[in-house]
């Protein structure tokens, strides 16, 4: 008799088993792969009292110590044996394991473990981006000088709360700086993929950091509100209605939808076959998932025939088994979800002005299709004509899609609204400084490179020290003492 593994809380360190668990299913049989244990909000407040107590363990180490601990626990997330439960896993076991209950095939995994993975073994980089450049001992004492100026800067909270999703594991790789930075992490991981941040707390505990600085909470919505309301700083990922909730508490920083777009200039849509590629990798990397897939392309004509050749090119992207060494496309996790885009693309499709050019090129009408058992999303790819008001225009799914609108080139950045990433093909000076200047895009990318690239130097969200470490004035008259890690 095979038993699963069971994943348990995580109480500053301490494994705890409920007798409250659910389990972990496989996508397509519903064969149970783990259960987990479920902590209740009741729970997540008592461990609460020792915040201070993880955040005083990880004061203790400097910073360029806990920044090696991290860089050797990149490789043992990539290839140890670690602990699971009672039991262990291999990096192995964590592809199939993560495969079965998310959808993702197994390249796509892989792929997110490799930037999980790049993102501990250069964390160093990545704090030197987000401070810009502030040396490390100064985050170790809390004082010093940048380039001739005092500063000193103060933490804003005693645990970073992390609400994580489901849909992608490279996600995780925004919460690893935190560590460096001395602030435990209080996590409630995603309802269908625990893996990710199982497995890197494990890597980062036989790394060496103290095992106070995680709490690791399967919970529900209440005790999801417990952690940001604990937590004097946390993050959380959702949508529109997420936005709305949490948009004003500067105690919160949200992860919505990010509406990334690919905007070619007049100068160069000539040349516009020469970035399909592009296009094709910005809205169809990691089966379009993440908040940095395209999932608009603005142009000032030659829309239609570029539709057309997108639609070609993403229409050949279909389900295959998840092994599959050319698997691109990610099953449903929920298929209520694949039913409701469906409803909205049938609908948009039913209004005037756009027309679905993915549509002929699919056996049925419907975007959603059976395969092994679960579900999936084909993409698609709608032309809009002329019409940036129309519901399908400007839309985000979390599957490869993308809206083909024509806009004027001096009307573009009126139109755009909240983007998080724009990868702007043109090498207009005039156009170039317009981008620069629009404070609707929060990464700019010039020239012809998709959205989904990253710079580990240049977060494209929030920035994490920003958000965990308030700067005050500082005058000395005298040297000063300090009992901090790099004294």
């Amino acid at each position: 008799m095979t038993t699963v593994p069971h994943i348990p809380i995580l109480r500053l360190g301490r494994s705890y088993r409920s007798v409250n668990t659910r389990p972990i299913v496989d996508l397509g049989t519903g064969e149970t792969v783990a259960e987990m244990s479920v902590g209740n909000a009741g729970l997540i407040r008592r461990d609460a009292a020792r915040f201070e107590e993880a955040s005083t363990a990880l004061s203790a180490i400097p910073c360029r110590d806990l920044i090696a601990m991290s860089a050797k626990a990149g490789e043992l997330f990539m290839n140890a044996e670690l602990p699971l439960g009672d039991g262990t896993q291999t990096s192995d076991d964590y592809v199939r394991q993560l495969s079965r209950t998310s959808g993702l095939p197994h390249t796509l995994v892989r792929a997110n473990m490799a930037k999980v993975h790049d993102a501990l073994t250069h964390l160093e980089e990545i704090v030197h981006g987000l401070t810009r450049g502030v040396p490390l001992e100064v985050i170790d004492t809390g004082f010093g000088e940048v380039n001739g100026t005092p500063v000193s800067f103060y933490p804003t909270s005693h645990a970073l709360g992390m609400v994580m999703p489901s849909n992608s594991p490279g996600v995780n790789a925004l919460w690893l700086p935190s560590i460096a930075f001395k602030t435990p992490v209080i996590l409630k991981p995603g309802s269908d993929e625990p893996w990710t941040p199982w497995r890197v707390i494990q890597a980062m505990i036989a790394a060496g950091v103290p095992k106070e600085a995680f709490g690791f909470y399967p919970t529900d919505h209440e005790g999801s509100a417990a952690v940001m309301d604990l937590c004097d700083r946390s993050i959380i990922f959702g949508g529109e209605a997420t936005m709305k909730r949490y948009g004003g508490d500067p105690r919160v920083e949200v992860h919505g939808p990010g509406w990334s777009k690919v905007i070619i200039g007049e100068d160069c849509i000539d040349e516009w076959p020469e970035y399909l590629d592009i296009i094709v990798q910005s809205i169809a990397a990691n089966s379009g998932r993440s908040c940095i897939n395209a999932s608009t392309v603005i142009v000032p004509r030659e829309g239609r025939d570029l539709a057309l050749r997108l639609a070609e090119r993403l229409s050949k992207i279909t389900p295959r088994p998840a092994d599959d060494p050319e698997a691109q496309l990610s099953a449903i996790a929920n298929p209520k979800i694949a039913d409701w885009v469906n409803a909205q693309l049938v609908a948009g499709r039913g209004t005037p002005g756009a027309v679905d050019y993915t549509a002929h090129l699919r056996d049925n009408p419907d975007c959603v299709v059976q395969f092994q058992g679960r579900t999936y999303i084909l993409p698609t790819v709608i032309y809009c004509l002329d019409k940036w008001d129309h519901p399908l225009c400007n839309t985000e799914f979390m599957f490869p899609f993308a809206s083909v609108v024509e806009v004027d080139q001096d009307k573009v950045l009126d139109k755009i609204g909240p983007t998080l990433v724009v990868s702007a093909i043109t090498k207009d000076p005039a156009f170039t400084s317009q981008l620069l200047q629009c404070k609707n895009i929060q990464r700019l990318n010039l020239g012809p490179a998709p959205t989904s690239s990253a710079q580990w130097d240049q977060p494209h969200e929030g920035n994490l020290f920003e958000f965990l470490y308030q700067r005050r004035a500082i005058y000395h008259a005298q040297p000063l003492a300090t009992t901090g890690a790099g004294a």
